[in-house]
């Protein structure tokens, strides 16, 4: 029971994924957790729980799963999803759906392990978005959704410590099927991405280990001066003026 587990919620592909494979390699026992059964490219060794973390039960299934593996040493917060839609144009169910999962699922998997964690310490790891502060077109509860996460992680970082460190991170465009969604709204997609990549300083978008390799350094001991903090991760597109560099 000495284990350093860490859980990852929507770990089935993308981001979640390459945290799986990243903390596994950091030594943590990993339990993968989502709203689908285990995928048969989930990473070998790691755990899988099939649970919501936007309903109470799910969540109670997930803690009680990680706490039958070890010392719930680290919790990150990855599971989210989008919709397209304006505020004018979202319904009660898209409302449901995107701050059920973004919002509620966040809070309630903190609320699960913040207990176990100031007794015996740990860290959250809270994925945001740049979403939070610089507005996507057509993606109302999505933006929303994402600045409640980053508000949440400054008011578990004051009210937690010193035991508990909590700290949000702030991608920008990372290459993943969420991010295909996102340039298929737009009236040339191709165009679209073209016009993205010439907005990244280092010259490429975003992979998922990008944002693994954030993980894995706030959840270590270089970073234990670090908490109540957001930490972009964007190749350097929101440092930038909005004008387009291709035009000069």
């Amino acid at each position: 029971m000495s284990a350093r587990v860490a859980i990852v919620t929507g770990a089935g592909r993308g981001i979640g994924r390459a945290i799986a494979v990243r903390l596994m390699a950091d030594g943590y026992t990993v339990l993968g957790c989502g709203r689908s059964a285990r995928g048969g490219d989930f990473p070998e060794g790691a755990e899988w729980t099939q649970a919501s973390v936007a309903e109470t039960s799910g969540v109670d299934k997930i803690s009680a799963a990680a706490q039958a593996l070890g010392r719930i040493a680290l919790l990150v917060n990855n599971a989210g999803v989008q919709v397209e839609k304006t505020t004018m144009d979202s319904t009660d169910a898209d409302w449901d759906l995107v701050i059920g999962a973004n919002c509620r699922g966040v809070f309630n998997m903190c609320r699960a392990v913040l207990p176990m964690m100031e007794q015996s310490g740990g860290v959250i790891v809270n994925i945001g978005s740049i979403s939070a502060t610089a507005a996507d077109p057509s993606m109302a509860l999505y933006n929303a959704s994402k600045a409640f996460v980053h508000g949440l992680t400054r008011s578990i970082a004051i009210d937690h410590g010193p035991n508990v460190r909590c700290n949000a991170i702030a991608p920008g465009w990372i290459l993943t099927e969420m991010a295909d969604d996102a340039f298929a709204l737009a009236n040339d997609p191709e165009a679209a991405k073209r016009d993205a990549l010439a907005r990244h300083p280092v010259g490429r978008m975003g992979t998922p280990e990008d944002i693994a390799n954030m993980v894995s350094w706030l959840a270590s001991d270089q970073a234990a001066y670090i908490s109540g903090a957001s930490f972009t991760v964007d190749g350097g597109m929101t440092a930038a003026s909005p004008l387009n560099p291709g035009l000069f």
